[in-house]
């Protein structure tokens, strides 16, 4: 069961959800991600012959204003991943060490290929426990 409170105009809401208790990077990491910008900021590259030609934004830090270089991000045509369990309409769920990379990498791709362990039939997954839509698989 999940915390609830009331606020002052009498409404009840979830007392924290998933998304206000993400980092705030990680907030910003899924809007850049929603909007489809790949671009990626790198402040170790100001100076060098890689920088040369390249965009480059002046943003204020902690120790005063700090350059960053924009690159753009990596896009494949095709990715292969594995999960652990899949339904007909191709929603999956990966088990241990397979959610660190595998989410990522079939989202950057243009077609997704899965090799699952199990397929269930459609509606067979808990909604709460899918971690990849079944949207971003094409086979």
């Amino acid at each position: 069961m999940s915390a609830r409170t009331r606020s002052s105009s009498g409404n009840i809401s979830p007392a924290s959800s998933r998304w206000n208790s993400a980092p705030r990077h990680a907030r910003r990491a899924h809007a850049r991600r929603r909007r489809g910008d790949s671009r990626l900021l790198h402040q170790n590259r100001v100076g060098t012959a890689v920088a040369e030609g390249k965009e480059a934004k002046i943003f204020d830090g902690p120790n005063g204003p700090e350059e960053y270089i924009l690159e753009q991000g990596i896009f494949a045509d095709l990715a292969i991943v594995k999960a652990w369990k899949a339904d007909t309409t191709g929603n999956l769920v990966f088990r241990k060490t397979a959610r660190n990379f595998n989410l990522p990498a079939a989202t950057c791709g243009k077609a997704c290929v899965v090799e699952v362990e199990e397929i269930v039939p459609a509606g067979s997954l808990n909604p709460d426990c899918i971690h990849l839509p079944g949207v971003y698989v094409q086979r």
